[in-house]
């Protein structure tokens, strides 16, 4: 039987600063536009991470029955991988993890919507059902995504846009176009952690047939895409505190821009891939700080 021990690494804390991150900035922007909800705001925290350890979940079982999980790559040893659980304990875990996601979305969506729109409330339903889908298909079933080079799509989407938008509107009741510059900046920033990811096991991959994007263009131009994400994840969040801007605080978050040059140009000085696992974490907790601060100068600029 799994110990809580190994329960808690197949969860991969790690990740869950960056699945907060597009929470958090939605809750942030609400606060800005005078719209919290902190019933809302407190329950998307707890749905966001329980998605984000189903999704973890099912990432290990996805990789480990395909034989990408092998003594070959370079990232942290997975549970499956090593047989701290098994098959079909895993399969109940994502059972246990996938209904609560489910019970406290629908609980959430409900207090969000259900007493001004009931189209809302089940279009946010669909949503969610989507979303489940999207974290066990990424490498689990015969025809996952992430192993056609979807996986980067799917994380702007589902790190960046669907998480600020939709959690601003459910306490908003409404959707301001300004936001989605700050989405846009999210969900450039969380790709970026997916890219390293990638690049880091672009060998192993490569002969799993898993077909990543760094996989699809080399290393070298690998390292040029991830420049670009982080570049456009801080043009369009400077685009929108410019445009936005109601005091000075509101550049607060310029403070964590030498994290990000910083890890840039040690990114580039890496010759072996192995190099680059530090940088997922850094990247994830650069991401938090950036959007903590982000959201505490919304915050003062409102008081």
């Amino acid at each position: 039987m799994a110990s809580a021990k190994s329960w808690i690494k197949a969860a991969r804390p790690r990740t869950l600063p960056l699945a907060l991150s597009g929470i958090l900035m939605g809750c942030g922007l609400a606060w800005f536009y005078g719209a919290i909800d902190w019933r809302v705001s407190l329950l998307a925290i707890i749905t966001a991470t329980l998605i984000q350890v189903f999704s973890n979940f099912a990432n290990d079982f996805g990789d480990n029955q395909r034989g990408t999980d092998n003594e070959f790559r370079l990232g942290p040893t997975r549970t499956m991988q090593s047989g701290e659980i098994t098959h079909s304990e895993m399969k109940r875990g994502m059972l246990i993890i996938g209904g609560m996601s489910l019970i406290f979305g629908i609980w959430l969506v409900y207090t969000g919507t259900w007493h001004f729109s009931k189209v809302a409330f089940f279009s946010f339903i669909g949503l969610g059902i989507l979303s489940l889908f999207a974290a066990y298909f990424y490498t689990a079933g015969k025809k996952s995504y992430g192993y056609v080079g979807l996986g980067d799509l799917a994380v702007f989407l589902f790190f960046g846009l669907l998480p600020v938008i939709g959690v601003f509107y459910l306490n908003a009741s409404y959707i301001e176009s300004a936001i989605l510059l700050p989405a846009i900046s999210m969900g450039f920033f969380s790709t970026g952690v997916l890219n390293l990811n990638n690049m880091r096991d672009i060998q192993n991959d490569r002969e799993s047939g898993k077909i990543t994007l760094p996989v699809r263009m080399g290393s070298g131009n690998s390292r040029i895409y991830h420049v670009s994400m982080i570049f456009w994840g801080w043009f369009a969040v400077v685009a929108f505190t410019y445009h936005q801007q109601d005091s000075l605080w509101q550049w607060l978050f310029l403070l964590t821009l030498p994290l990000f040059i910083l890890d840039l140009i040690k990114i580039f000085r890496i010759k072996e891939e192995k190099q680059l696992d530090p940088f997922l974490k850094k990247l994830s907790l650069s991401t938090l700080a950036f959007t903590l601060l982000f959201c505490l100068g919304l915050i003062l600029a409102s008081v």
